[in-house]
Parts: C-alpha cells; sequence; structure tokens
C-alpha cells in the first residue's frame, strides 16, 4: 500500500488521540448519569497548566525530561478532575442544574488558560516523543497506522479495550450502568449512588485533563492563543452522542471526525480536483466542513434514517447492526438522586 496514504492514516490515529481519551472520559461520567458540559474549558486550562508544568521543571533542571512529561500529565490530568468534580458537587451537593454549571465553568475555564497562559506562548518546552512497538511495528498496513505511535496513543488503546471489558464485563460496570440508568434500583441493591457518582465523575475529569496533556505535550506541543484545541470539548460532547455511550462507537467517531480534519486540510494545500478541474471552495466552509459532516452524521445515526437503512439488510445481521448503532443515553442522564 502507498506509503504516503499509510502515513496518512498514521497521523490521523495520532491527532485522533486527544479525542478518544476525552470522549472516553465523558462516556464514563454520563454513564453515571452527570453530564459534565466544562470539556471544552478543561481541555484548554488542563493543556496550559500540564505545559506550564512540565516546561517550569526543564527550566529549573530538577528532573529529567520522562519525569517533565509526567508532570505535566499528572497534572494536567488533577486539573480536568477537578473542574469536573465541580460539576458533580454542584449536581449531587447544592442540587444545582449540571448543564448550566458546566456550561459556566467551560467558559470561566477557557478565559482562564488565555490569562494563564499568555507567559507560555509559542515558546519551546518538553514533549512526548514516539517510539515502535517491536514486532507489532512490522505488521502489514496495522504496523505503521497503530503501533508506530506515542505513549498516549497506546494509552488511548488500553482505555478503549479496559472501559469496554469494565462497562461489560465486570460487577462494577453493571452497577456503573445502573446508577446512569436506574439509579433508584441501584440503590435498593447497595450500590452507593452518590458516592459513585463523584468517583466517576471524577475520574472522567481526569481523562479529559489527560487529554489537554495530549495537545499542549504532543499532538500541538506548546501553548498557543488561540489555542488549538479550541471547540474540540464540544466535539467530544458530540462524539459520545454519536456513539451511543459505547467505547468503541467513541473511538470510531473520534477517529472519523480526525479523517474529516484531514480531508479539509489536504484541500487546503492542494486544492480538489475534480475530472481535471480544480474545484475552489471558500476558506471558512473548509475549515466548518467537519463540524457540518460530524452534525449530518449525528443527525443520521441519532434520527429514523438508520432504523430505515436496516430494514434492507439480512435479518442475521440486523440485530447485530441495530445494537452497535443503538444511540439511546442512560436514562438518569442529568437528572439528581436525592435517596441518600
Amino acid at each position: 500500500m502507498n506509503e504516503e496514504f499509510l502515513n496518512t492514516l498514521g497521523s490521523i490515529v495520532g491527532t485522533a488521540t486527544p479525542l478518544v481519551i476525552a470522549s472516553l472520559g465523558e462516556t464514563i461520567t454520563e454513564r453515571a448519569g452527570v453530564v459534565n458540559l466544562s470539556l471544552d474549558g478543561s481541555l484548554a486550562l488542563a493543556a496550559v497548566l500540564g505545559f506550564a508544568a512540565a516546561w517550569t521543571a526543564q527550566e529549573a533542571g530538577v528532573l529529567d525530561v520522562p519525569m517533565q512529561i509526567a508532570l505535566g500529565i499528572a497534572v494536567a490530568m488533577l486539573v480536568g478532575a477537578l473542574i469536573a468534580l465541580l460539576v458533580g458537587f454542584s449536581s449531587i451537593k447544592l442540587r444545582r442544574d449540571q448543564v448550566a454549571v458546566g456550561f459556566v465553568l467551560t467558559l470561566l475555564a477557557a478565559e482562564l488558560a488565555r490569562f494563564l497562559g499568555a507567559d507560555f506562548t509559542r515558546i519551546p518546552g518538553p514533549q512526548i516523543t514516539r517510539f515502535n512497538i517491536p514486532l507489532l511495528e512490522q505488521a502489514p498496513i496495522l504496523g505503521p497506522v497503530f503501533f508506530q505511535q506515542n505513549l498516549l496513543v497506546y494509552v488511548s488503546y488500553l482505555l478503549m479495550f479496559g472501559i469496554w471489558f469494565w462497562l461489560f464485563r465486570t460487577s462494577g460496570g453493571l452497577t456503573l450502568r445502573a446508577i446512569g440508568e436506574r439509579p433508584e434500583a441501584a440503590y435498593a441493591r447497595g450500590a452507593r449512588v452518590q458516592r459513585l457518582r463523584y468517583w466517576y465523575t471524577f475520574l472522567g475529569g481526569a481523562l479529559v485533563g489527560l487529554a489537554g496533556a495530549a495537545y499542549s505535550l504532543n499532538v500541538k506541543p506548546g501553548w498557543s492563543s488561540p489555542p488549538a484545541m479550541q471547540g474540540d470539548g464540544w466535539i467530544a460532547l458530540a462524539i459520545v452522542i454519536f456513539g451511543g455511550w459505547h467505547p468503541f462507537r467513541v473511538v470510531l467517531g473520534a477517529y472519523l471526525f480526525a479523517a474529516l480534519r484531514a480531508v479539509s486540510s489536504n484541500i487546503q494545500t492542494n486544492g480538489m480536483f475534480i475530472f481535471g478541474q480544480e474545484i475552489s471552495f471558500p476558506f471558512v466552509l473548509l475549515n466548518a466542513l467537519p463540524w457540518l459532516l460530524m452534525i449530518v452524521t449525528l443527525l443520521i445515526v441519532s434520527g429514523g434514517l438508520t432504523e430505515r437503512l436496516l430494514q434492507y439488510m439480512p435479518r442475521a445481521v440486523q440485530h447485530r447492526l441495530r445494537a452497535f448503532l443503538r444511540s439511546d443515553p442512560p436514562k438518569a442522564l442529568g437528572t439528581r438522586f436525592d435517596m441518600e
């Protein structure tokens, strides 16, 4: 297969990693019944503070490069987790609307990121380097695309399979799904609903913070204003809906959006030719293309068109496809539970 094409696919996997991690984190949080709308601001604040911590350690010379990266990641994860906990605390303890609190926090965190990032704009800092996985890197097609990446890409693979296994193959995952679907029934069976919601909100927020670090320490090293990840928090929220709150579909949605971005970028760079004639597109339309196509795809998946298309499939595959494509939200998503 063409080497340039494989390199492009590998680049899509690498650049999609922050979206993958953030979307998986939000999937965990929403499975527990909590909506965290602070993602966009959380990503930016985690990215700038993670980079600032790693850069400060580099300048001080007190840590070697791997430890600088680890410090930056730890700080970013802590930032994301604390912001998510604010959403959870406001909803669970203070009984405030999750959507309103999350929206306010995303605006606050985004502005705080711009303010704190002023001193770190466009300065070099530590970066997560690429390393190949022995043997697997030699696999035809899959090797160059999936196994010649960096550590956070491999972490995203582990998260995808780990979260799937936890959700659908363990009793803890069954409890997680129960507190997001029927918290009263989960409580009657002995689950500590509020405590678990706090925990999964914290864990999901930590993954959002990790995604922020993936931007500033790898995908778009450093900090810029406006931030490179601006708007990606909202995309991650849409990807969770597109993915039907299922880890595999969520990751597929993140890769799809990254591929659309790559297509848009390629058209801007090289132009688009149909039958030898160059077709010109407005720059603004090209930038909006991934967003528009994601919205269209979201409407198709969430609407009735998918069900109508399934009617034309063989009966043997209809059930499996319907289960895979189903996108019903957790029934108790965004609601409060007051029995504890």
